[in-house]
């Protein structure tokens, strides 16, 4: 089976990203992986912790609607989340990441952003980039 994996944050562009791995996934018969990748240290104290797993379950209850085989992996281990998400693409043997874009102003689209720039350059398999509405 194949395997699509997207990057999610609870934020527009992290909603945008799983709804078209959702779609992404359903056209291509795969497995969902979505991924919630932190760096940990004092930013992300107990009530950080506590949100994201209230966050990750609301996207488990969603995703257990779409009939999707899926898995969820939260992974607090001190790497970008580019990284983690990279990793477990590679792992999985992903034929499509899945990463949101957020709007920025136009000194920052000559930069894109870090995390979305090396995903984009460092993944073995094709990135599609979404915008949220």
């Amino acid at each position: 089976m194949s395997t699509v994996v997207v990057g999610y944050v609870p934020k527009p562009e992290g909603e945008a990203a799983l709804a078209k791995a959702i779609d992404e996934a359903k056209l291509r018969s795969a497995k969902l992986v979505v991924v919630n990748s932190h760096r940990g240290g004092r930013e992300f104290d107990a009530e950080s912790a506590i949100q994201t797993e209230n966050d990750m379950e609301d996207v488990e209850r969603r995703l257990k609607e779409t009939g999707l085989p899926f898995e969820v992996r939260e992974l607090v281990r001190g790497l970008e989340p580019a990284e983690d998400l990279i990793n477990v693409a590679e792992a999985n043997e992903a034929e499509l990441i899945v990463i949101g874009l957020r709007r920025r102003s136009p000194v920052g689209k000559l930069i894109l952003g870090s995390n979305a720039q090396r995903i984009l350059l460092d993944a073995h398999c094709p990135v599609l980039a979404v915008k949220a509405d």
